[in-house]
């Protein structure tokens, strides 16, 4: 009955002047603010090991912003970061652009914006919840191996995906409103398996160790 729980990570604020839908995009990095929220997350996890949690395993998104998530709990853990495509933000049609009201009235837009419960503009949310799950089961078992039963591992990834692991996890439906989404920057999503190969749902917790920069932050759903 190995058991581990797995932190999932989000990314803290992204350099994003334009305000645009930059989703796989390159060249999308944290700002100044953003990486003290990345210092934040890494010194929570720093206090949980110092609690006796064994966190032995570090996974990233490839993605810029996740990479540099990671970097402070790679230093501060001494963990390299292994990445996983299985947990890279979803793909969408509005990549690259500015998305408002006259935008999505452009008629080249309305033939993805036919189904929000697929999404239809975007990565179907059960595909997300698949790689999702068989990311973070892996990771959970990677950390037992060598760790020992209990041992723990962080999963830096993104909003969309993270949110549709706990909604899957606590068994709600994955539509949803994007404004409702409780999966701030920097936040931890804790998923506790009693048994990783039981089949059953993990615990969920959750907490926002970058809450301190929160004031004044626009966070746009998504990313």
């Amino acid at each position: 009955m190995p058991s581990s729980t797995i932190h999932l990570l989000r990314h803290g604020q992204v350099l994003n002047p334009d305000r645009i839908v930059y989703g796989r995009l390159p060249g999308y990095g944290l700002t100044e603010l953003g990486a003290r929220m990345a210092e934040a997350a890494a010194a929570d996890l720093v206090r949980r090991v110092g609690d006796g949690s064994r966190i032995v395993h570090l996974v990233s998104s490839p993605l810029q912003r996740t990479r540099e998530t990671a970097a402070p709990v790679a230093r501060e853990l001494r963990l390299p970061v292994h990445p996983d495509e299985r947990v890279i933000e979803a793909p969408n049609h509005f990549e690259g652009l500015h998305v408002d009201a006259l935008e999505l009235l452009k008629p080249r837009h309305w033939p993805h914006l036919r189904n929000p419960l697929r999404p239809s503009w975007g990565e179907p949310y059960r595909r997300q919840v698949a790689r999702m799950a068989e990311a973070v089961l892996e990771a959970g078992r990677t950390a037992v191996e060598r760790g020992g039963d209990g041992a723990e591992a962080v999963v830096v990834s993104h909003q969309l995906p993270i949110w549709l692991a706990r909604r899957s996890a606590e068994g709600r439906p994955l539509p949803h409103d994007p404004r409702r989404r409780q999966c701030n920057l920097a936040s931890l999503t804790s998923l506790v398996f009693d048994d990783l190969d039981a089949g059953r749902p993990p615990r969920v917790e959750y907490r926002e160790p970058a809450a301190v920069y929160y004031p004044g932050v626009n966070q746009l759903p998504g990313s």
